[in-house]
């Protein structure tokens, strides 16, 4: 069949690579806009150009969480705060915005956007307008998950408890002149107190596994560990034992989130729980920023979409930065049957690109 679905995640574009004063933006994670119009282009030359193709953006897509409003990182995220966000997010990246807007223009063309962690703002009416204002196009979107051609598609995040979005309570208004984001406490952990550290730090949040860092970091840069483990401590202990702003903590809440703690989660056991189902013969994530293909009996399998983001490796067996532009192809046989695959976007290399010196 002249069918295709193409699934990525995380790709968390801020508000560009490069300040207004033209330095290096060091809470931007995306640099491949080149990379994805170039593949978005693929897709529309030669066999494909009269393809039935959807695409899925399973979460992260945009890093929300980690603009600032007006130079403050403000958790009181009311809707007018994140129409504002996400503009700078369409002006930090034409070429991409701009690439999907192209891909987009055929009729055979769809896209369905499945909300994350990272874009839980992109749950506000007018930021969903603002967007697809943007790309030219109705856009399909789905708060949870994707459930199509006995694929499940679902961002991840809901099975931790420290980014978990509590689906009866999206909005809180109680006391409030207008609606705000009810967020999780790993949101606030985020806009808080890791955004703040990326700012002097700005590969924190990339490298894995996360203890050997600790330990890199006790010797090799000692006082700003100790500083930043104090103010760790403290800011757990206020805002888990304590009446915060806007939310009341748990204790039984509080030992979930230290129990699951993790920089990189594992997800194949929420996978083997919806694999139950006979429906449905593929789980796809994303949320964890490593890609998996892990065959489930006979006949099902989870795969997790990756990230297009740096991943920064302590790992002797493979020491490196690196990026792997992961995502999931669908194809269809002749009978209609959906057939998952993970794949690697290699493309043509650029010729020269910015220098990090970060």
């Amino acid at each position: 069949m002249s069918k295709l679905k193409l699934i990525f995640s995380d790709f968390h574009l801020g508000k560009g690579k490069r300040l207004t004063n033209g330095a290096m933006n060091p809470l931007e994670d995306f640099f491949h806009d080149y990379r994805f119009k170039e593949f978005l282009e693929h897709y529309t030359k030669n066999s494909y150009e009269d393809y039935e193709i959807e695409l899925i953006l399973n979460g992260d897509i945009l890093n929300l969480i980690q603009i600032d409003y007006h130079g403050h990182f403000t958790t009181v995220i009311t809707e007018s705060v994140s129409i504002y966000k996400l503009q700078m997010i369409i002006d930090g990246h034409p070429v991409f915005f701009n690439a999907l807007r192209d891909f987009l223009k055929h009729p055979k063309r769809s896209l369905t956007y499945v909300i994350g962690n990272h874009d839980q703002e992109m749950l506000w009416n007018s930021a969903r307008s603002l967007f697809e204002n943007a790309l030219g196009k109705e856009v399909n979107w789905r708060n949870s998950y994707y459930h199509t051609d006995g694929i499940h598609i679902e961002h991840g995040h809901q099975y931790e408890s420290v980014n978990r979005v509590d689906p009866t309570r999206l909005f809180l208004t109680e006391g409030l002149p207008e609606p705000i984001l009810n967020l999780p406490w790993g949101t606030l952990f985020t806009i808080q107190f890791i955004v703040r550290l990326k700012l002097v730090r700005p590969a924190v949040d990339k490298i894995r596994p996360f203890r050997h860092f600790v330990w890199w970091s006790l010797f090799h840069d000692t006082w700003m560990s100790l500083i930043q483990g104090s103010k760790l401590f403290f800011y757990f202990i206020s805002t888990r034992f304590s009446k915060v702003r806007y939310r009341q903590s748990s204790l039984k809440q509080t030992f979930k989130i230290l129990f699951e703690a993790s920089v990189f989660p594992d997800l194949s056991d929420a996978a083997k729980r919806i694999l139950r189902s006979p429906e449905v013969h593929t789980v796809i994530f994303g949320h964890t920023h490593v890609y998996k293909q892990i065959p489930i009996g006979d006949e099902k399998q989870y795969l997790n979409t990756g990230s297009w983001t740096d991943i920064i490796s302590m790992d002797l067996e493979n020491f490196a930065r690196r990026s792997r532009l992961t995502y999931v192809r669908v194809e269809y046989d002749e009978q209609g049957k959906a057939i998952p695959m993970l794949r690697h976007w290699i493309g043509r290399p650029p010729i020269e690109d910015d220098a990090f010196g970060l």
